[in-house]
This record gives C-alpha cells, sequence and structure tokens, in this order.
C-alpha cells in the first residue's frame, strides 16, 4: 500500500465477492458480542444491512512473531470466519505498522536499512499468518504509505482546535504536533476512566491486569513513547500525533508537512487507515487486550476529534499467559512462532490458540498442545472413517456452502454467545461421537442406507463447523500440510489406520467374548489397556465402538 489515491472502486478491486447478492443466516439475529466500552455483552446490529466492517490493529514489524501476537490474529479471524458463516459480507482491515521508534533503533544496531528490516519481518508475519491458517484481509494497508492521509486527519484535529503545534523560539513549527485531551471531553470514555459504575467480573479481571487508566504508574507491558514525555506538552495526557525526528532517525524515515518535518506519532496511523479503507464509521475496531490504552483510547479520541465517527463495537483478545504471566517479549518468556511450529503441526497449534474464548486469557503450555494433539487424532481419526465408510469425503463446496442455519443448535449457540469457542468445540466433539456411533451401526443395521446417510450428513456437519473455526483438515493450508496438518480424505484408509483398526477389533472381540463367558475380570482389564493407550470404548447395542480420546 504505497499510494495515496483510492482505486476506482475499492469494493470491486479487492473484493470480487461483492457482486454476488447478500444472503444472511437467520442465525444472525442471534448474534450478541461484548463490546469494551460499554462492558456489556448486546446484540449485533450491523451498520450497513448485510454489511460488516471490521478493522484490527496488526503487527508492528520489528522482530519476529510469536504466539502472542498470532492469538490475536487467530481470535479475529475466528470472529471474521463467523461473520461470513451468517453469509455477511466483510471488509477486513489489517495494519502493518512499519515505521516506529523500535524499527528504526533496532535497524541502527543491526546497521540495516529501517524498511528492509520492516519488510523482511512483514514477510515473516505473513507467512506464520498463511501457515496457520489465517485468512488474508481484505486489505493490508501499511503505515508509511498512507502519510497524506495522516496529515490530512492532523490538520482536522488542529481546525477544531483538538491538538497543537510546538514552535521554537523563532515561531517556527518543530514538527511536533500534539492532542489536546483538555479539549476533548469525551476522553476515556473506552477505558471508563470517569465511570464509577461496577463493571461485569470479565472487565475487572482486564482491568486488573491490563495497561489502563484503572492501573497507574510504570507499565511494563506498555513502554511510554518517548515523544509522550516531552517537556513541549501543555497536559500529561497529551499524547503524539507528530514527531520531530530524533538525531539519529535516518534521512528517508523523514517526512515534510505543514507543521514541521517529522514522523507519525503511533495513534494516528490507525485512525488515518481505518477511516480510508472503511469510511466514516465502521462496525468494529479490534486487537490485544494490550492496547485499550494508551492506543485506542488515543485512537477513538482523536478520530471523533477530527470529525468522524469511531468503531462502533470495540473488541479485545486477551493475552497467551505463561504461568499466569503475560507472554512478552520483553518478559523473555516469548516463543517465536518457528520454534513452536518445529515441534507441532500448524493445525495443532491453531487449535490450541483458539481453543477459549477470544477474551479469555490463554494459558500457553505443553499440556495445552498435548490437549490439541490429541483433539486433532480425534478429529482425524473420525473424519477418515466416515470417508471410508461412505466412499469419499464432500467436496470443499458443500462443506464451505452450509449456512449458519444449517449447523447444530448448540454449535450456533455457543457462537453467537460473543464468540465461545470452548462451547463450539464441545459441540463439534458431541457430534463425532454421534457419528462414530452411526458407523458402529452400519455393519449390523438391515437399513445401512439410511445410516450411511445419517454418517454423510454427521460428517459435513462436523467439517462445516470445524471449518467455520479455520480447522477443517481437508481445507487448506492443512491438505497442503500433508501428515503434519491434514486427514486423509477417507477414499482410502492410511496403513497406520488399518493397522490400528485391525489391532483394536482384535481386542474388542476378545473382549466381547470375555464378557459372554461371563469373565468381567478380562473384558476390563482390556478396556482399561486400550484407555491408557487414548483409546475410548462406548457399549452400544449393536456391540462396542471405539474413537481416540
Amino acid at each position: 500500500m504505497g499510494n495515496s489515491q483510492e482505486p476506482q472502486d475499492f469494493n470491486i478491486s479487492v473484493m470480487p465477492s461483492s457482486l454476488t447478492p447478500v444472503h444472511v443466516a437467520k442465525a444472525a439475529e442471534g448474534l450478541n458480542l461484548y463490546d469494551t466500552a460499554s462492558h456489556q455483552v448486546s446484540h449485533f446490529v450491523p451498520l450497513k444491512p448485510g454489511e460488516v466492517g471490521i478493522y484490527v490493529c496488526g503487527a508492528t514489524v520489528q522482530s519476529s512473531p510469536h504466539i502472542g501476537h498470532i492469538r490475536a490474529a487467530v481470535a479475529f479471524d475466528i470472529v471474521r470466519r463467523w461473520f461470513l458463516k451468517l453469509g455477511y459480507k466483510v471488509t477486513f482491515v489489517r495494519n502493518v505498522t512499519d515505521i516506529d521508534d523500535k524499527i528504526l533503533d533496532k535497524a541502527a544496531a543491526a546497521s540495516q536499512r529501517w524498511w528492509a528490516r520492516a519488510y523482511y519481518y512483514e514477510r515473516e508475519f505473513t507467512e506464520a499468518y498463511n501457515t496457520l491458517g489465517v485468512l488474508p484481509p481484505t486489505v493490508e494497508p501499511r503505515a508509511t504509505g498512507h502519510m497524506p492521509d495522516m496529515i490530512d486527519l492532523i490538520q482536522r484535529i488542529l481546525d477544531n482546535g483538538h491538538g497543537y503545534v510546538v514552535t521554537d523560539a523563532d515561531g517556527k513549527p518543530t514538527g511536533n504536533v500534539y492532542f489536546d485531551v483538555a479539549s476533548w471531553p469525551h476522553y476515556g470514555e473506552l477505558t471508563h476512566q470517569k465511570q464509577t459504575a461496577e463493571v461485569d467480573e470479565a472487565a475487572a479481571v482486564a482491568d486488573r491486569m491490563g495497561p489502563s487508566v484503572d492501573a497507574t504508574g510504570d507499565d511494563k507491558y506498555n513502554p511510554v513513547d518517548p515523544a509522550d514525555a516531552s517537556p513541549d506538552k501543555h497536559d500529561p495526557r497529551d499524547f503524539a500525533l507528530w514527531k520531530a525526528p530524533k538525531d539519529t532517525d535516518p534521512e528517508d524515515a523523514r517526512w515534510s508537512t505543514p507543521f514541521g518535518v517529522g514522523r507519525p506519532g503511533w495513534h494516528i496511523e490507525c485512525s488515518a487507515m481505518s477511516h480510508r479503507y472503511l469510511g466514516d464509521g465502521f462496525d468494529i475496531h479490534g486487537g490485544g487486550l494490550d492496547l485499550r490504552f494508551p492506543h485506542h483510547e488515543n485512537e477513538m479520541a482523536q478520530t471523533r476529534a477530527a470529525g468522524y465517527p469511531s468503531a462502533a463495537h470495540w473488541m479485545h483478545s486477551a493475552w497467551v499467559t505463561a504461568k499466569g504471566e503475560k507472554m512478552s517479549k520483553s518478559l523473555g518468556t516469548g516463543l517465536s512462532v518457528p520454534s513452536v511450529l518445529a515441534e507441532n503441526s500448524a493445525w495443532v497449534v491453531r487449535y490450541a490458540l483458539g481453543s477459549v474464548q477470544y477474551r479469555s486469557m490463554l494459558e500457553w503450555s505443553d499440556q495445552a498442545l498435548v490437549e490439541a494433539q490429541a483433539a486433532y487424532d480425534r478429529v482425524s481419526n473420525f473424519i477418515e472413517r466416515a470417508g471410508v465408510a461412505l466412499g469419499g469425503q464432500p467436496s470443499r463446496e458443500e462443506v464451505t456452502g452450509i449456512s449458519a442455519d444449517d449447523l447444530p443448535t448448540d454449535f450456533v449457540a455457543a457462537m453467537n454467545d460473543d464468540v465461545n469457542v470452548s462451547g463450539a468445540t464441545a459441540a463439534i466433539f458431541t457430534t463425532i461421537r454421534s457419528g462414530n456411533t452411526l458407523l458402529s451401526q452400519l455393519a449390523d443395521r438391515a437399513d445401512s442406507e439410511a445410516v450411511q446417510a445419517e454418517v454423510r450428513e454427521t460428517l459435513l456437519a462436523v467439517r462445516a463447523m470445524l471449518d467455520t473455526l479455520g480447522l477443517d483438515p481437508l481445507a487448506e493450508p492443512w491438505v497442503s500440510a500433508g501428515a503434519a496438518g491434514g486427514a486423509s480424505d477417507g477414499t482410502t484408509e492410511t496403513p497406520e489406520h488399518a493397522a490400528l483398526e485391525a489391532l483394536i477389533t482384535e481386542q474388542l472381540n476378545a473382549r466381547a467374548e470375555a464378557r459372554k463367558a461371563r469373565d468381567f475380570a478380562k473384558a476390563d482389564q482390556i478396556r482399561d489397556t486400550l484407555a491408557e493407550a487414548g483409546i475410548t470404548i462406548e457399549d452400544g447395542l449393536q456391540g462396542s465402538t471405539w474413537s481416540l480420546k
């Protein structure tokens, strides 16, 4: 995104799907989302019928992505996918911050060009997103491509009396421009600086753990921008809209403006880019919990002070924690995405990152990855067995064509409950258990064709629900990942599954014989041995069935 001219028709140029009619599912009527600004879960109504505009703060590309970064990307990818499954047209904007003090300082320390460093790590983030099945955004603007937009926005703020230019002894602009917080009576409405009423427990937890006005003092998670500590500010709360260059800043990291040479403040970038691509007001502004204050508070204030509406809803994904402490590079607990993927399949990592609701803290541990691997084994086992029984899999077009109205009601209810992924995942495994029972009945039922139809319907539901979470093993990128990320398509059994099936069937037959002879001790021993190996046995009228835990 290097130019400042908008395409002739933005929707058509980047959203070919905009040419197709919108069919919003009836299930959309039940969607409720939590709003950071109101501290309430409320019914979601889009600003434009059938369309949803989402802006999510992307990466500051200073170094390699870690699990904390990608958790936010996965969380909002799931939010986006649910809107798509509900039938909305979604314009999804995720920015790249490619000019920043950290980028400049680290590039200088490594004897690199700052823009080369930024682009190198931008590509690393893109590779991580792609590897973990995060859908590409509708548009991914870079901050450096939108300097005219930022300058225009700052000028509007100044013209409206909500900012000031710092001048030198001769009255010439220095390049420092600040937002005048005292002039904006609405400042603090996002993070509730003025709120005295009791808030819900989820918000209280966020306020205790997250950087916000409720926790004053030094904040190790959100270091102050050097420009925000300037003695030139009229008020300690004022923040930089534009910053004069440091002596160490390279010449190509400076832009000329009516208020002096310099570069943008951190917050102005997102206000300019969200307005550029989503217009006057949009539905959802998302980002990590650590952006609530000061970034999003300042962003809301300056956008509205410029005369534009802010986002209708603010959503924040919680942190990844390790032993209860926020995962971050500054704490030395960051786990790079490449290092995690070196030891775990991408599907497993994505499942672990998206295993809880977006605004719940996610505890990262070896156990979380073990549980994710077990989930993969259960999912792929059922999909493969069902595919073998049916002689093939439903097509991807059939899977993606399933409307939210045709998904299991418990899955829809969970997703409509502020994107409750834990409840949605429980619904998937409930359906898988039903499917395993049906598979066990195929050989014994006279109406096997009817059972086969039920198996197909169940398989389709399971894959459609998984696809809504970005986890259908027979979709990209998992198919291309082969054994590391995808299941068999079910047209043929893998040698591993065939061997496992034979061994377990032999044990189940021996158990059945023991029960028939009333040797229950032996029957229980066989069941317990299988359980220790990770095999769950379910007894039914048609015999015993097995599945991986």
